[in-house]
């Protein structure tokens, strides 16, 4: 018998024992950490609201989750359906991102991204809504009014739903104009309105001068405003900037100017040559 307690393994056994042991006390942790989280409650809710708008703030949020599904706080965390409060979060018109999380210590953290509006669209008939950077419609709202361009005159397109696509390539042609003077330092000083004519052209409504500034379409932009740059360093110095009541550049390569009724010719393939008088 002493032969055959010599002959175990002494430390093999002393380890498997430890071994045991530690998956026992594991076992034991898990068991009082699961029945800890199942009694677990939301202590505090945090919301962070991304965004330069301010279109929504925490108070709304906080009443659209109490409205839909009661008081989060004091709730066990097993009975708190985040899924479904990110999806109601979602659904808001002024959001484009939405995240719920809860830790273990029963803190909950929601984090808003709001939608960026780059327009505002006053159709011919009243009808106000603004385009994000999706070019999709967001609904006006007195809370909060931002300071971006506004669109307005012979406009049909109206408004349904929330987050419609835009649908007219007017629309769309406008939404491309407005994108553009925004991404430029001086047109977006200058240019604080853009309006549709009776012909479905679009003009730009400068700052300074109270000429229209025609360029029709969102066709070859950059060739377009080049010209309006060109006019407002080269011809303005020479004739004053409120010399005449029309600036049309919808036309490849050329401004075209009224004052009173008669129109000049500044042809840019020509720079060369003074602004000739011509009677249409």
């Amino acid at each position: 018998m002493l032969k055959y307690l010599h002959n175990i393994r002494w430390n093999r056994v002393l380890y498997l024992s430890l071994f045991f042991l530690g998956v026992i006390a594991v076992i034991i942790v898990m068991s009082l950490v699961n029945r800890k989280d199942e009694q677990q409650v939301c202590r505090e809710v945090n919301i962070f609201i991304e965004g330069k708008e301010a279109f929504i703030d925490q108070g709304d949020i906080s009443a659209l989750i109490s409205k839909n599904y009661g008081n989060i706080i004091g709730k066990r965390l097993l009975d708190i359906p985040l899924e479904k409060i990110e999806k109601t979060l979602k659904k808001l018109p002024y959001v484009s991102k939405a995240s719920v999380h809860l830790d273990m210590d029963g803190i909950m953290a929601i984090n808003i991204a709001q939608r960026e509006v780059v327009m505002r669209v006053i159709n011919k008939n009243g009808r106000e809504y603004y385009i994000d950077l999706n070019g999709l419609k967001v609904p006006t709202t007195l809370k909060y009014v931002p300071h971006v361009m506004i669109a307005t005159g012979n406009i049909e397109e109206g408004y349904k739903n929330p987050l419609d696509s835009v649908n007219t390539s007017l629309v769309k042609d406008l939404f491309r104009v407005t994108q553009f003077i925004e991404n430029d330092e001086l047109w977006s000083n200058q240019v604080v309105q853009v309006f549709v004519n009776n012909d479905r052209d679009i003009e730009l409504v400068p700052r300074v001068g109270n000429q229209q500034l025609i360029i029709g379409t969102a066709d070859s932009l950059e060739q377009k405003f080049s010209l309006l740059r060109t006019f407002y360093k080269e011809i303005i110095p020479k004739v004053g900037v409120d010399a005449y009541n029309k600036v049309n550049v919808k036309y490849a390569g050329q401004i075209i100017c009224e004052k009173r009724g008669v129109w000049t010719f500044d042809d840019l393939h020509h720079p060369e040559k003074k602004i000739k008088n011509n009677t249409l």
